[in-house]
């Protein structure tokens, strides 16, 4: 929260404010795609080994819309708080300063916390004037253009399923500390079937929170790779609508798990889809064999 208060806006030569104004223009990005960031995503798209020093970047991107917002006499969102912890999905307590009107943000009960930034992300989503912002602070919007990835995508034809992507399939089913669960959730339901007649390849449904999983093994070319992050938003969407239709509290995540690394020219595209990829898992070699 400290940091906040005293973090200057963008312009200066300071490390921070060099990495605000390269923050920016992906938070913007971010907002256009309706989809939030990570910390560690973030930091390892500014290069930054360590994401818990975006404190003072994120606490100049406010600092610098505040004073833009009394500028313009026109409230600009909160737009920082698309950056969330990987675990709670929740942006830093920091962000309360900018969140004049909820208090002490570090004080409220996680769901009240859950509530306020679901209600600030909607308004970050729909704002009109994003790339407006980053003219006014001397800034251009990011123009990546996955336009022939989309078309790779669209244009593979999937042949019959390889033992690789057998072998990776029941290896995660198996073994859900692969994508973050305890060993007690699995093991998972392998080819699992949504309302939608679609198959994930594994599902996990542990306390609250119900997990698909999209597998990809390393025979997998980058646009079966691309298909795939594809294929986890359309699953996400799917069990958040089974969860609406169950009128249930439960959250899902749909994670993409690769036998291989994710092809640099998609990172961006998972980013901006919030799809998790999970990379270079290695599957002992017990695990081929049974």
């Amino acid at each position: 929260m400290e940091t906040a208060r005293v973090a200057k806006a963008l312009s200066g030569s300071k490390t921070y404010q060099i990495r605000a104004r390269a923050a920016l223009p992906i938070l913007v990005r971010q907002a256009h795609a309706g989809a939030r960031i990570t910390y560690g995503t973030l930091a390892a798209e500014l290069g930054m080994s360590n994401p818990r020093t975006l404190n003072y970047p994120l606490g100049s991107v406010g600092t610098a819309l505040e004073q833009l917002s009394k500028d313009w006499k026109q409230r600009i969102p909160v737009l920082q708080c698309l950056v969330v912890n990987q675990d709670t999905g929740l942006p830093g307590e920091g962000v309360g300063w900018f969140v004049r009107d909820v208090g002490e943000f570090k004080g409220l009960s996680r769901r009240k916390q859950r509530a306020i930034v679901e209600g600030v992300l909607a308004e970050v989503f729909a704002y009109p004037r994003w790339n407006e912002v980053l003219a006014a602070l001397g800034l251009q919007p990011i123009s990546d253009d996955f336009k022939a990835v989309v078309d790779a995508a669209a244009r593979y034809k999937a042949g019959g399923e390889s033992e690789q992507h057998k072998a990776l399939k029941r290896y995660v089913a198996e073994n859900p500390r692969v994508v973050d669960l305890p060993s007690r959730a699995g093991p998972g339901q392998q080819e699992y079937a949504l309302p939608s007649g679609d198959s994930v390849d594994v599902f996990f449904s542990y306390a609250s929170l119900r997990t698909a999983v999209e597998v990809k093994s390393r025979i997998s070319d980058d646009a079966d790779i691309a298909r795939g992050l594809f294929q986890c938003v359309k699953y996400r969407a799917v069990l958040r609508a089974c969860i609406v239709a169950e009128n249930s509290d439960d959250s899902s995540d749909a994670i993409l798990v690769l036998e291989r690394n994710l092809p640099s020219e998609l990172r961006s595209l998972a980013t901006m889809f919030g799809v998790r990829v999970i990379e270079n898992i290695r599957i002992p070699r017990i695990a081929k064999t049974t």
